[in-house]
């Protein structure tokens, strides 16, 4: 379904009858979401140093940190250098391997990731707030 806002700037869906497919919902995504992250697991914290150690890095700029069914995961958001304005990858032809494996089936496109996940955490703040439940002498 596409959307067009009217002049007060209310969201306002529209029929479209064109189907969204694998092979052209890449032109459809206006942010070239899968391009503007990257994702690296991280053993699970179990420890209060290995959260200290989390808090640490989410304390950096464009770090988020989410549980999900596949374990723990550091998200760096950092857009590809070679992402082009339009969209387009600056180095198609010579795309890493990842890159070329990226299956769009379902994807960031389809829905946000966070629906899936069991934890998430995007600042500092709100993992503190976990710690400081899972571990009942945090501050101590």
């Amino acid at each position: 379904m596409n959307l067009e806002c009217d002049k007060q700037m209310t969201i306002i869906p529209i029929k479209s009858e064109i189907e969204i497919t694998s092979d052209n919902k890449c032109s459809f995504c206006s942010g070239s979401i899968c391009c503007s992250y990257v994702t690296q697991h991280i053993d699970t914290p179990r420890t209060k140093i290995d959260f200290e150690t989390l808090l640490w890095q989410i304390s950096h700029a464009n770090i988020r940190v989410y549980k999900d069914s596949d374990g723990w995961t550091l998200l760096i958001d950092s857009k590809c250098l070679h992402l082009q304005i339009n969209g387009d990858c600056g180095i198609y032809e010579n795309r890493p391997t990842i890159c070329r494996e990226h299956s769009n089936d379902y994807c960031e496109f389809d829905a946000p990731s966070e629906e899936d996940f069991e934890l998430y955490f995007k600042n500092y703040d709100e993992l503190r707030e976990y710690c400081k439940k899972r571990f009942k002498k945090w501050d101590k």
